[in-house]
C-alpha cells in the first residue's frame, strides 16, 4: 500500500533511529526502501540499522537497500527512489527524522479522506519546545471542506505559510488544538519537509522529481518545487498532530548555492 523511501548519506546513527521510528508503526502496510551515497561505508551497513530491518521484517515490512551513486544532487536521488517503487502511494521521509507510534497510519488515512496529491507531517524541533513564537504561528488556516487545488508563489499570502514549520511551531500548533487520541486536522501550507505522504499518480503525472536533468548536483528546494506542481492540479495539506521529531544532526547538504523552485518554473507558461 505505501513504500516509504529514504535517501541517506554518512549518517548511520540517525539511520538506525529513523528505522527504529518505522518499526514501532501499527496499521497500515508498507516496504521500506533505503537508497545510500554515504562517501565510505553505506549508512546502513551497521549492527543497530540492521537489527531494526529485523525488526521491520517480522513484522511484515519488507526492507530493501542499495547504494546508488555517483552523486548527481538530492532531486535525482529522490527521482531514483520514486522509479524504484511501485506501490500507489509514496512517502519521502528524510534520514532524520523519527516518527512517533501512528503517523504513518494517521498520513495514510488522511490522504484517503482528503482525496488530494499530498499530505505532510512537518519536521519538529523538540528542543525549541519553550520556545513559542505567536507570530509565526499567525498565518495558521485550516481546510474547511475538500483540500482544493492552488499555487504558491514567493510573496504570496499561501507563502507567509512557511513560517509554521520553523523549530517547534507544529508542536505548538497541535497543542493549541487540544486533539484528543485517534483526532487530526488538515491545514494549509506552503510546502512540507522531512515527512511527505503522496499519491503516487499526483505526482508522477506532473513529472516527479525528472526536472533534476536541470539542476547542478549541489541545489535545495526540489521538495518544494515537486509540491508546488502537486498542489496546483490536486492540492495539498499539512496534517496535525505531527509525529514526526527532527533529529536536529547537522546537514549534509551544507552547499545550496541553487534553490530548484528559483531557476526551474514551478508552473508551465501559459497555465493559470
Amino acid at each position: 500500500m505505501i513504500d516509504i523511501l529514504v535517501a541517506t548519506r554518512d549518517r548511520p546513527v540517525e539511520l538506525a533511529t529513523a528505522l527504529s521510528g518505522l518499526a514501532a508503526q501499527p496499521g497500515a502496510p508498507f516496504r521500506v526502501l533505503v537508497s545510500d551515497q554515504s562517501d565510505t561505508e553505506p549508512s546502513y551497513a551497521t549492527p543497530p540499522a540492521r537489527a531494526m530491518a529485523r525488526v521491520l521484517r517480522a513484522g511484515g515490512h519488507p526492507v530493501e537497500w542499495g547504494q546508488h551513486l555517483p552523486r548527481r544532487g538530492i532531486a535525482e536521488h529522490r527521482a531514483h527512489l520514486l522509479a524504484s517503487s511501485s506501490a500507489p502511494y509514496v512517502l519521502f521521509l528524510d534520514d532524520d527524522v523519527w516518527l512517533e507510534p501512528g503517523t504513518v497510519h494517521r498520513l495514510h488515512r488522511a490522504i484517503q479522506v482528503l482525496g488530494c496529491g499530498f499530505v505532510g507531517a512537518a519536521v519538529q524541533g523538540l528542543s525549541y519546545l519553550d520556545d513559542v513564537r505567536p507570530r509565526e504561528l499567525a498565518p495558521y488556516e485550516e481546510w474547511d471542506g475538500p483540500v482544493r487545488p492552488e499555487r504558491v508563489e514567493p510573496g504570496s499570502p499561501a507563502w507567509q505559510r512557511w513560517t509554521l514549520h520553523n523549530a517547534a511551531n507544529p508542536a505548538h500548533l497541535a497543542q493549541r488544538r487540544k486533539l484528543r487520541p485517534g483526532q487530526w486536522r488538515a491545514y494549509k501550507v506552503a510546502w512540507v519537509g522531512g515527512c511527505v505522504l503522496y499519491d503516487r499518480a499526483a505526482l508522477e503525472a506532473v513529472g516527479g522529481f525528472d526536472f533534476w536533468r536541470r539542476l547542478p548536483p549541489e541545489h535545495s528546494g526540489e521538495d518544494v518545487l515537486a509540491q508546488w506542481r502537486v498542489m496546483a492540479t490536486r492540492g495539498g495539506a499539512g496534517i496535525l498532530p505531527s509525529g514526526a521529531v527532527h533529529l536536529e544532526s547537522p546537514t549534509t547538504v551544507p552547499h545550496r548555492p541553487v534553490n530548484a523552485f528559483e531557476v526551474i518554473p514551478p508552473y508551465p507558461a501559459g497555465t493559470r
